[in-house]
């Protein structure tokens, strides 16, 4: 078959759910029956859910990226940049690869996954003086930031100076930002024993939400475990709480608090990739409204899945319930669009997702942790064992299992190190920095520009 005719499917996203989109079409399509091609800024797949305790210094930035190019069975064409515009009708996707050169890439499907962006308001000062934790960058940064702190604090004869340094403030009440707000609270703990002239007490963690209870998924009695772990390490939570307003030196809460601290890592939450607005489709809470089999309507050969999708959640029997933005729905949501492409492209007929919430695990650094697994509650070690084994078991290469698998033991029988690598640290780098917000198109500016440079360059 000539290779011009063959059917293009266009994956977009690297995250649990492109990838596994991509595994499965190359596994179930056979070379002639279609070309696929990955846009991803990215040459690896991150495991989001372990960032913490790559902060943290627990695990190495590489164990939790998992390279794209590994495997030499991959046949895939990977264009390095992200999507910026999508043309549905003209079937072309706009790309500013990783040069800034902005391509056209045709295509006969395509598969949206190009996963959230931290959610931010309109707080004065939020995005020049945030940290935010959803990029492997941003990890290794806020390490050596928090790290920095420390070492800038014992050498400061500033008493004002000391209290700024060592005070640290968590936004968000969710996994991410508890998670966070604990695996880094543990490294400060065990940091502060090297630095002598530092009194430990002068070390504080701060916990805000708005909500009126941490991860109110957990229900009642894991939630209150979680806090107590939390409180029990001298972690201050404030909930009904939020920021009013970010400086350099100071963060200021809307209840009328001033903290004076260099450090506020803002995790409140995530919403879709700005990707979606530019296709001008309808939308529920800035997620692609798609159907239970994940195309979208009146669109022929386009799906969408993962964060930026709301893919209606049929094992709640609820018409309004929508699958939740975890890792367990994209990788098998990721497998199940795959299916679906095939059996379109194979005039075959499309199965609906249906998947039932195996639980949730939360791993609070050390031997603290709490889980609820198929809805049995479980604290300390065993919620451990459950917490790790999970994100273990969905590592996805032998190689990422035994690099994660030897960090853990290696902390355990070591401890924590302290070094400090240096990561951009002559130049200051917040949240507005990682997240490329600016860098999409308005569906406008799509049509002119696919209009005006034509379906291909």
């Amino acid at each position: 078959m000539n290779t011009v005719t063959r059917p293009r499917i266009l994956v977009v996203g690297a995250g649990f759910a492109g990838v596994e989109c991509v595994r499965r079409l190359e596994r179930k399509l056979s070379p002639d029956e279609a070309d696929v091609t990955l846009v991803t800024p990215f040459a690896y797949q991150l495991y989001l859910p372990l960032l913490p305790q790559v902060a943290s210094g627990v695990l190495t930035p590489q164990s939790i990226a998992v390279s794209l190019r590994r495997s030499k069975k991959y046949r895939t064409r990977i264009i390095p940049g992200g999507a910026i515009g999508v043309d549905l009708k003209a079937k072309v996707c706009v790309i500013r690869t990783i040069t800034d050169r902005i391509v056209n890439e045709p295509y006969d499907y395509i598969v949206l996954a190009p996963g959230s962006i931290t959610r931010t308001f309109d707080i004065p000062g939020l995005t020049e003086h945030a940290f935010g934790m959803k990029t492997l960058a941003e990890a290794a940064y806020i390490r050596d930031h928090v790290i920095s702190q420390l070492d800038l604090a014992d050498a400061s004869q500033d008493p004002e100076e000391r209290a700024s340094r060592l005070q640290f403030v968590v936004v968000g009440g969710g996994y991410a930002g508890t998670e966070t707000a604990a695996c880094l609270q543990r490294l400060t703990h065990a940091a502060v024993k090297r630095y002598p002239r530092l009194d430990p007490g002068l070390i504080k963690w701060h916990l805000i939400d708005i909500a009126p209870k941490l991860m109110p998924e957990l229900g009642e009695k894991l939630g209150s475990s979680a806090q107590e772990i939390l409180r029990r390490r001298g972690i201050e939570i404030s909930l009904g709480t939020s920021i009013a307003k970010a400086g350099p030196e100071e963060v200021t809460f809307t209840d009328g608090r001033v903290v004076p601290t260099r450090t506020l890592i803002w995790t409140a939450g995530v919403v879709a990739s700005p990707l979606i607005a530019t296709l001008g489709a309808e939308t529920v809470k800035g997620r692609l409204a798609v159907a239970p089999e994940m195309n979208l309507p009146g669109n022929d050969g386009v799906f969408a899945l993962g964060d930026s999708a709301a893919v209606p959640d049929l094992a709640k029997g609820d018409d309004s319930a929508m699958c939740p933005p975890t890792a367990q729905h994209a990788l098998r949501q990721g497998r199940h669009v795959a299916d679906n492409v095939i059996a379109t492209l194979r005039g075959q007929a499309m199965k609906p997702y249906v998947h039932k919430d195996l639980g949730l695990v939360v791993d609070l650094g050390g031997t603290d942790a709490v889980s609820k697994p198929l809805g049995i509650e479980l604290r300390g070690l065993p919620a451990q064992a459950v917490a790790r084994g999970y994100h273990w078991s969905a590592l996805r290469t032998n190689v990422a299992k035994t690099r994660v698998m030897t960090n853990w033991l290696l902390n355990a029988v070591a401890g924590d190190d302290f070094v400090r690598t240096g990561f951009q640290a002559r130049k200051a780098a917040r949240l507005k920095d990682f997240e490329y917000t600016d860098a999409y198109l308005t569906p406008e500016q799509v049509r002119e520009h696919v209009e005006g440079t034509g379906r291909q360059e």
